[in-house]
């Protein structure tokens, strides 16, 4: 007898595991059953759509309902929604959403990938024509549309908006500030964090990025909330809860994305401490007959073990093309995730995987820390840029995150630190990895690599680290800084209250240090100020070297003075 599977939704999750499961299973019964008017659209690319990067409409829709039935043979609904599943007789209720009558379908089996939406936070005048969220094609041409054709009241006139303001910088919120600057607005980006991209990166990380924001143009508010969008005879408003007015001709809404799990909810399928749906290690619900996939998912974190929500493409395809073999009736074992994240902003891209040095002190979970600027390739090699690196390991060596930041080569040894940690690799592991290199795509010691050995460093008490935070709360009585740089480079700024010895001068003037003072030492990035603690501990001295050195420390600082944090 034919078995027949209904999937419920058609992006990401829902269509891959469709077709991977026909590929499986030439006469099985697949129905996709979507709301909305597309299928398999390229939900990432929307933001790059309004900037006019990617300018044809067209090539964000990877596959058609049509394309589906002709080569896959897949019944295809789009417009339809499925309201309530009927456990007990195993039927869903499907509604056409413009027109016509609700109708029941018998399954067999029942794939669940409904995604998640926008969160839109109660804000007063957020019911406004121009305040908008984004997170499907339809969503996406209401906002080109208002960008580019806009009509005054009397309907003659064409006017377009001037300034946009967005609300939440996450991922969205960060594409969406970057392609509307592309369009030609005036943007300001609004965050209650101290920092863009906050579940990603530490400060000092994310500090890299707002320099590159407003150098581009891009005005940020952190640590800040958006209180209300008012309008008035000269144009649109958002206002802070500390009452500054931002112009806000349009506004985004990109704070975030919740599980939808109404369906699953009201069927009485079990729910996680997440909120997403609970699933086993073969994407099966508390029924044995409903499966689910993708953003409504609560997936484990493989690292700390704990639930967690992961709304990203990457593993809601991979979810996918998993539970189609657990619905032909293979065997299954999903491995959880590491979230592995990455985004352009500008010219500049940033990337992390695991756990940041934020989670960890949450979870008060033993760790240490380290910060490398290197380059993305050979600095002989002509356009080579910088590039920065935060691993965050156990004691014991296990990696437990990284965070990439640069303008060239991130998503490369982002790659190789995620495939790393998904393989339970050590720091010790990562200087010894034989990584390709000729001078225009790396160095002959790769920044992973020296990652790699800066943390051994630590692991083998070479050298003992002190980070930028720490300097503040220092012990100034039994304490001193050093800085080994040359005189040209202290000129040019340096740590208040620091002594100033350059290296190649530290073994002639090794006397003038008190013994009995805790020395920390620093350099422009650390390379230096590593040499001269290795030379200093050799002589009976208590030192650590600064972590990510000058650069890290003036770059966390300003961020502070120019925030008021």
């Amino acid at each position: 007898m034919q078995k027949r599977v209904i999937i419920v939704g058609g992006v990401a999750g829902g269509a891959s595991a469709a077709t991977r499961l026909r590929r499986l299973d030439e006469e099985m019964e697949i129905i996709l059953v979507e709301k909305g008017e597309y299928i398999s659209y390229a939900n990432c690319g929307l933001p790059y759509y309004l900037g006019g990067v990617i300018p044809d409409r067209e090539k964000l829709l990877v596959q058609t309902p049509e394309g589906m039935r002709t080569r896959y043979n897949i019944q295809v609904r789009t417009g339809e929604e499925v309201t309530r599943i009927d456990r007990e007789k195993r039927e869903v209720e499907i509604r056409p959403v413009n027109t016509g009558e609700p109708y029941r379908l018998h399954y067999d089996l029942l794939l669940l990938a409904p995604g998640a939406f926008p969160v839109k936070p109660v804000i007063a005048g957020a019911e406004g024509e121009n305040v908008f969220t984004l997170r499907n094609i339809k969503d996406t041409d209401r906002i080109k549309n208002y960008i580019h054709k806009r009509l005054n009241a009397d309907k003659r006139q064409e006017e377009r908006p001037v300034s946009a303001l967005v609300v939440g910088a996450g991922f969205i919120g960060l594409e969406m500030a970057e392609n509307l600057r592309q369009a030609g607005l005036c943007v300001s980006l609004v965050e209650m964090a101290d920092r863009v991209l906050a579940k990603n990166l530490d400060f000092e990380m994310a500090a890299i990025l707002h320099q590159e924001l407003r150098a581009e143009g891009v005005s940020l508010y952190l640590s800040a909330a958006l209180h209300r969008i008012e309008r008035d005879t000269d144009g649109s408003w958002g206002v802070l809860a500390d009452g500054r007015r931002i112009p806000a001709d349009l506004v985004v809404l990109g704070v975030g994305v919740r599980p939808d799990t109404s369906l699953a909810a009201e069927a009485g399928l079990e729910l996680g401490e997440t909120g997403g749906i609970k699933v086993n290690e073969n994407f099966q619900t508390s029924d044995p007959h409903i499966y689910a996939v993708g953003d409504a998912i609560e997936v484990t974190n493989s690292i700390t073990g704990q639930a967690a929500l992961l709304p990203l493409a990457g593993p809601a395809n991979r979810q996918g093309r998993l539970v189609a073999n657990a619905l032909a009736g293979r065997m299954v074992k999903y491995e959880g995730v590491i979230g592995v994240s990455v985004a352009k902003v500008f010219a500049m891209t940033a990337g992390s995987v695991g756990l940041t040095e934020e989670d960890l002190r949450r979870k008060e979970t033993p760790y240490f820390s380290t910060i490398i600027h290197s380059f993305s390739n050979a600095t002989y090699y002509p356009d080579s840029s910088p590039l920065s690196i935060k691993l965050n390991f156990s004691p014991d060596g296990k990696i437990l995150g990284a965070q990439v930041v640069g303008y060239k080569g991130v998503d490369k040894r982002l790659d190789v630190l995620a495939t790393a940690i998904k393989l339970g690799g050590e720091v010790s592991a990562l200087s010894s990895l034989e990584l390709a290199y000729a001078p225009p795509y790396s160095s002959a010691k790769d920044p992973v690599n020296i990652a790699g050995y800066v943390a051994g460093n630590i692991l083998s008490q070479d050298v003992e680290v002190c980070h930028w935070y720490e300097l503040t709360r220092r012990d100034r009585i039994n304490s001193i800084i050093l800085d080994v740089r040359e005189e040209g480079e202290r000129q040019a700024g340096f740590i208040e209250d620091s002594q100033h010895i350059p290296l190649s001068k530290l073994r002639r003037k090794i006397s003038e240090l008190p013994k009995d003072k805790e020395v920390i030492v620093y350099c422009h990035v650390g390379l230096r100020a590593y040499i001269a603690a290795r030379i200093l501990k050799q002589h009976g001295f208590f030192v650590k070297n600064l972590n990510g050195g000058y650069l890290t420390w003036r770059t966390a600082t300003e961020e502070q003075r120019i925030s008021g944090r």
